[in-house]
C-alpha cells in the first residue's frame, strides 16, 4: 500500500501539482489556525459548533480547507473559543 506522504513526494516533483499546491497554502494554513485554537481552548468540534451556533459539520469543513468562512463565522469562532481575531496585510511576494 502506497503511503499519501510517498505520493505527496512524488507529486511535487510535477510543476503543475507543485504551484497548484503552493496556491492553497494560505488556505491550509488557516485550516491548520482554527484546529490549533480550537484545540488550545479544549473543544471538540460539536463543542465549538454549539457555541458558534452552527452545525459540527460546518467546523468540519472550515478546518478541512473545503468552506473559506466568512470574516463573521471566524469573529464567532474567535469568540467561542476565546481568541481575538486578527487580520493583517502583507506585501506580496516577488515573481
Amino acid at each position: 500500500m502506497t503511503k499519501v506522504k510517498d505520493l505527496q513526494r512524488k507529486w511535487m516533483k510535477e510543476p503543475d501539482y507543485k504551484s497548484a499546491y503552493a496556491a492553497l497554502d494560505d488556505e491550509f494554513q488557516l485550516a491548520k489556525t482554527l484546529i490549533e485554537a480550537r484545540k488550545q481552548a479544549g473543544l471538540s468540534q460539536d463543542q465549538l459548533a454549539r457555541r458558534m451556533k452552527t452545525s459540527q459539520s460546518y467546523v468540519a469543513r472550515i478546518e478541512s480547507g473545503q468552506v473559506r468562512p466568512s470574516t463573521n463565522a471566524l469573529e464567532r469562532f474567535a469568540r467561542a473559543t476565546g481568541t481575538r481575531l486578527k487580520i493583517t496585510f502583507e506585501p506580496a511576494e516577488a515573481s
